[in-house]
């Protein structure tokens, strides 16, 4: 038997006493072995080294700190093999692991910050994983900067840029690094490496304007900082790869720029310092092989890109042949940003090169890694980021979709873009309720945690510079705790791919329902609507750029007050139409329900006030409203809508919300008749002023069918989150989400619940989605601030409806048209701003009858069965 030379010294070393010494101690062992690895590293000794691990680690009599220490050294220099090695998640894992001992045992005399928590921020950071390293950075900079330590804390400013900028929190970063690059004293490297940075998040600004505050004098200042980086670094021979850097980044803006030649120039000196930085680690080398096939794809040199690429492959997957067919085999991909990059490009040549099909091919082993990725991630802001990524290649294969049906007319092409585009709506919301189904009672409560220790967190971040950093801080270490503890318990194995849904039950369910559904997806160049109707599906598009998309704002700017409207009744009823025309809905079909499935700008806009024919009134209860041809209902995704749950038989009561703030600059005058009333016609609790509160709420919300509340809510803005007022206390949006929410419905009778920080694959980050997150399947909540008065006259109504066995949706939709046909409420109150501010999101199933109805109905027929049978008994 060949044993492992390896092991052979190990053995030897650990278990024979030598010389008549004593056996050396558990923390010289532990040292020996990292010494005998580092001495031949390889994947293959690796792998031995970790096992060496596992026994050390479940050996109980490792006790002392120094011994803990020594096993933190040990994780740490396996997490920088691994990572050499291309094992991204398994060094992260490692120097997880290696933090958790370091931080839980209180353990010092060792370098945490330059050995574990720099790379693990770096490699969060490459997979996506950004509030993880966040968290990171924030951690050991709170550490540096306690310590005096200069040179580390402005590694951490350098890093959290690095974050800020791939978050698309771009204006954050620059303010962070140019006053850094002012206060700070800063060696020369420091300076350039911040410039370099700096330049980077310009850059962005300048791509993509709506990041960040208008920059003056954005070219100068955007060239001249990687000169500035440049020269101040090109004269230290261990900055090589910083000055690659700074000439990629030039070369990349000078191709934006169609500066191609100079382009070229500034690309082969990133190559020259590029090569010349010693010890280029195999994902490197792949990151720069790709940004050259990206450089010759924009040249149209296609064929070269191509082999540039396979060199990517080869470089990042094991046994990858470079054959006829460059992609590599589905189950030999892995989590890996360069990979992703690298397959997206293919599919950007294979579409140029008129190969739709091998695009589409290329693409699906795209997602494939985003399923991975997915799967790596726990907080719920890195999830969005990561929905955002993949919406923009849903994108292009919708397109591509759409080419192939107009050349091959096959509707399953329309059909396999609707599903891709299916995948990307409420991604999160989604994966969050399937979980609180299937996890088990230690994962959730390990969630409800980390929830509030994040939601602390944002609270403390909220008072801006009154915010106290050492508490912060301190909640970040538990959050980190929680999140490493919480990996361990989910499966390893775990996958959650996205589901298809079932195109033959949502047809059924449209044609049960009588409903027509209009689909919308808003990519980056264009806005896709998907009408399904008749068991057919179509597909109609628009462009999203700036010329169209103002149409759709100039609409919903006539909401921005109460007056705006009734000041320009004409132009009201012209963009009206103008958006309704544009949105393509349906027109003469003989299905009058409408479920409407927004996205990006489109959650805000209240469909039920789009004008479908101009008139000359200023009567606004003869205006044509698509209100008067549809009953319109709303939802997050198809997928919500197909897998809704039924109405409930048992008779109804109301957990009802009334602060009122009396005598305070917030009264709520009109609340009271409010709750007066839904108290005429369903019976509940409610509680009003002081006994409003939300510990009342909470511990009642389960035992009611229906959910209302009448209070203030704000949609928070860039810096604040979407909040909701109880008498005793103000609620985060993300406050909501472990409650327990049964209920039916859920109406949100305040300002702005359905508003707040907007993302495309997500939708608003409001109240309402805290509602969803603790279970609500059917909402109603408002679009922007209503009025006191009008919103107690629409929920009058509405509770009616409701009370005389109208369905959710359809009582919303009655509440309105009787809202505008009363001829007590004057024509200025009847103006869309006031009956439209509120929208329904659910099911559309009709209300079953009551049980007792059907046991009288069956009593009924059972009596006349016996006196016809009587009748025919005496003849």
């Amino acid at each position: 038997m060949n044993l492992n030379p390896l092991y052979v010294l190990i053995f030897l070393v650990l278990n024979l006493n030598i010389f008549g010494q004593n056996t050396i101690s558990q923390e010289d062992k532990i040292y020996h072995t990292i010494d005998v690895f580092v001495a031949n590293p390889s994947a293959e000794n690796l792998q031995n080294l970790t096992e060496n691990e596992k026994e050390f680690h479940k050996n109980p009599k490792l006790k002392s700190k120094n011994e803990l220490l020594a096993l933190v050294v040990l994780n740490c220099n396996i997490a920088f093999y691994q990572n050499l090695f291309g094992k991204t998640n398994q060094a992260i894992s490692s120097y997880e692991k290696a933090w958790q001992i370091y931080q839980k045992n209180k353990l010092q005399d060792y370098d945490i910050i330059e050995y574990c928590l720099k790379p693990l921020g770096n490699l969060y950071t490459i997979l996506g994983d950004y509030d993880n390293a966040e968290n990171v950075i924030k951690q050991y900079y709170f550490i540096a900067n306690a310590e005096k330590n200069q040179s580390q804390k402005i590694a951490a400013i350098l890093n959290l840029s690095n974050v800020y900028q791939n978050t698309g929190r771009v204006e954050e970063a620059i303010d962070l690094l140019e006053k850094t690059i002012k206060i700070e004293k800063l060696s020369a490297v420091q300076k350039g490496n911040l410039w370099n940075n700096l330049g980077n998040n310009y850059a962005l600004s300048y791509k993509n304007p709506v990041l960040s505050k208008p920059i003056p004098n954005i070219f100068t200042k955007l060239e001249s900082s990687y000169f500035a980086a440049i020269r101040l670094l090109q004269s230290d021979k261990s900055q090589t790869e910083t000055l690659a850097n700074c000439y990629r980044n030039l070369s990349a803006l000078n191709l934006q720029w169609q500066n191609i030649e100079l382009a070229n120039s500034y690309f082969e000196k990133a190559k020259k310092y590029f090569f010349s930085t010693p010890n280029i680690s195999p994902r490197k080398l792949a990151k720069f092989n790709y940004e050259e096939a990206d450089l010759l794809f924009q040249q149209k040199k296609y064929a070269e890109a191509s082999t540039i690429i396979a060199s990517v492959f080869k470089i990042l997957i094991p046994n990858y042949s470079n054959q006829k067919n460059i992609l590599p085999y589905p189950n030999s991909l892995y989590a890996e940003t360069v990979l992703l990059d690298a397959l997206d490009l293919q599919a950007d040549i294979f579409e140029e090169q008129n190969q739709p099909k091998k695009a589409l091919e290329a693409y699906a082993l795209s997602f494939q890694i985003e399923d991975l990725f997915a799967n790596l991630l726990v907080y719920e802001n890195s999830k969005i980021i990561n929905q955002i990524r993949i919406r923009n290649r849903t994108e292009k294969c919708i397109s591509i979709y759409d080419f192939l049906y107009k050349k091959e007319n096959k509707s399953s092409y329309i059909e396999r873009a609707f599903q891709l585009s299916e995948r990307t709506k409420s991604g999160v919301l989604k994966n969050y309720l399937s979980n609180k189904k299937t996890a088990s009672r230690e994962e959730k409560l390990h969630l409800e945690q980390l929830q509030i220790w994040t939601n602390e967190i944002a609270k403390e971040q909220q008072k801006g510079v009154l915010a106290d950093v050492s508490k912060i801080n301190e909640a970040m270490k538990k959050q980190n705790e929680l999140m490493l503890s919480l990996k361990k318990i989910r499966s390893k194995n775990q996958v959650n791919s996205a589901e298809n849904i079932d195109l033959k039950s949502l047809y059924s369910k449209l044609e049960k329902d009588k409903a027509v559904m209009v689909y919308y997806f808003s990519g980056f160049e264009k806005m896709y609507s998907f009408t399904l109707e008749n068991q057919e599906i179509k597909l109609n598009s628009f462009s999203n750029t700036a010329h169209s998309i103002v149409k759709i704002w100039q609409f919903l700017d006539y909401f921005s007050n109460a007056n705006t409207i009734s000041n320009d009744v004409k132009g009201y009823n012209q963009y009206g139409k103008i958006a309704f025309d544009l949105l393509k809905l349906p027109k003469n079909t003989i299905h009058k329900n409408l479920l409407i499935v927004p996205d990006g700008l489109l959650h805000f806009l209240p469909f039920e006030a789009l004008i479908t024919k101009e008139i000359a009134t200023s009567n606004f209860a003869k205006m044509h409203y698509l209100l008067n041809d549809f009953k319109i209902v709303y939802n997050n995704s198809a997928g919500f809508y197909l897998n809704a749950k039924p109405l409930s038989t048992e008779q109804q009561t109301v957990l009802g919300m009334f602060p009122v703030f009396e005598n305070t600059n917030y009264e709520l005058a009109f609340s009271k008749a409010e709750m007066q009333s839904i108290k005429k016609n369903f019976k509940g609790q409610f509680f009003e002023n002081a006994t409003a509160t939300f510990q009342n709420f909470r511990i009642n919300a389960p035992h009611h069918s229906i959910l209302h509340l009448s209070t203030h809510a704000s949609a928070g803005d860039l810096e604040t989150l979407a909040s909701i007022k109880f008498y005793d206390q103000e609620i985060l949006y993300s406050e909501l989400y472990h409650l327990k929410i049964n209920s039916e419905l859920v109406v949100l009778s305040a300002c702005e619940t359905g508003i707040g920080k907007l993302y495309k694959s997500e939708g608003a980050m409001s109240i309402a989605r805290g509602f969803q997150f603790a279970g609500a399947q059917n909402l109603l909540f408002s679009l922007w601030k209503v009025n006191d008065y009008t919103t107690s006259v629409f929920m009058d109504y509405f509770y009616k409806n409701i009370k005389n066995d109208s369905s959710y949706f359809e009582a919303n939709a009655n509440a309105k048209r009787s809202f505008l046909n009363n001829k007590s409420i004057p024509n200025a109150k009847k103006s869309p701003y006031y009956w439209s501010a509120f929208v329904y999101y659910g099911g559309i199933e009709t209300k079953s009858n009551s049980t007792n109805y059907i046991f009288y109905s069956i009593a009924f027929l059972i009596l006349i069965g016996l006196f016809l049978a009587l009748i025919r008994y005496k003849k």
